[in-house]
């Protein structure tokens, strides 16, 4: 993954029409059902007019400066992001703040702004479905079902491999299928213990953690695990499975970006319109550098 520069567009329009945003919020929302977000989420559309042409999407996980400045030096017409910009209240946007200056920038640049977030995770085909295939994590199913749904929507995975196969063999995996970030892979359990069945959920995932040991998983993945849920899941336990294994959470997302812009651009095309669609090359994660003792 480039550190500084868009992925070439899955597709490029070959002059064909061009829909207006509204019709492009109506083809996510299939993809990504905005009732599939959490009560706490705040998805869809967060700036822009809908009745404006959208020739050039640009995917991202986080809108921060340097991917929206991306977006609007590229002259994309909507920025789609996993993570939300105003995911809490605010009662100002004035452009001295940060948050207010990147509203100011998105709007005077004519490129819109649509967050995709937990609803991207739960649905079909949505981030914890492409973590899931990744890994090779078959007969896959949700840890938490959704409220409103089909059976197969929900919050995180739960799977078997198809070969038992060490956790550390399957941590190097992990590692592998990973974008570079600076925090790396973090695992809890035998190195050398077998394991088949894996429970995972891309993101922040510790409310999950009681989920996966009901499901009997032997290990799960997830990101930003902090030190008691871990301390605490490790302890109920005994030192025994679920073992736990923390990524960064940029990372186990940005997997998404690709399959996500894919998606949109079929989905697109399929009602015979033409657009590009860009994945940002920007790593997003905010840790630059790590120290670690020994190996």
């Amino acid at each position: 993954m480039s550190s500084s520069s868009a992925q070439p567009p899955v597709h490029t329009p070959a002059g064909g029409p061009v829909p207006l945003l509204q019709e492009v919020l109506a083809t996510a929302e299939e993809l990504w059902p905005r009732t599939l977000a959490e009560s706490w989420d705040a998805v869809g559309l967060v700036t822009g007019r809908r009745d404006r042409p959208v020739r050039r999407i640009h995917l991202a996980v986080d809108p921060v400066e340097a991917v929206i400045a991306e977006a609007c030096s590229g002259g994309a017409d909507l920025l789609i992001t996993h993570h939300p910009l105003l995911l809490r209240g605010v009662h100002s946007v004035e452009a001295g703040h940060f948050k207010g200056g990147l509203v100011h920038e998105l709007i005077e640049a004519g490129c819109a702004l649509m967050t995709a977030h937990t609803n991207a995770d739960s649905a079909i085909g949505g981030v914890n479905d492409v973590l899931t295939g990744l890994l090779g994590v078959q007969d896959a199913e949700p840890l938490q079902s959704a409220e409103q749904g089909l059976a197969a929507e929900g919050l995180g995975r739960i799977g078997t491999l198809a070969e038992p196969v060490t956790l550390g063999d399957f941590a190097s995996t992990v590692f592998s299928v990973l974008p570079a970030v600076a925090g790396g892979v973090r695992v809890a359990g035998d190195r050398h213990g077998l394991i088949q069945r894996v429970a995972l959920c891309a993101g922040a995932g510790d409310s999950l953690l009681g989920a996966a040991a009901a499901a009997e998983a032997d290990v799960f993945l997830t990101a930003d695990l902090r030190h008691h849920p871990a301390s605490e899941a490790r302890e109920a336990a005994g030192g025994q499975r679920p073992y736990l294994i923390d990524v960064s959470h940029f990372a186990s997302e940005w997997l998404w970006l690709p399959a996500a812009a894919q998606a949109l651009d079929h989905a697109l095309s399929d009602r015979g319109y033409d657009v590009e669609v860009v994945v940002s090359g920007i790593n997003t994660d905010p840790w630059d550098f790590v120290l670690t003792p020994g190996r």
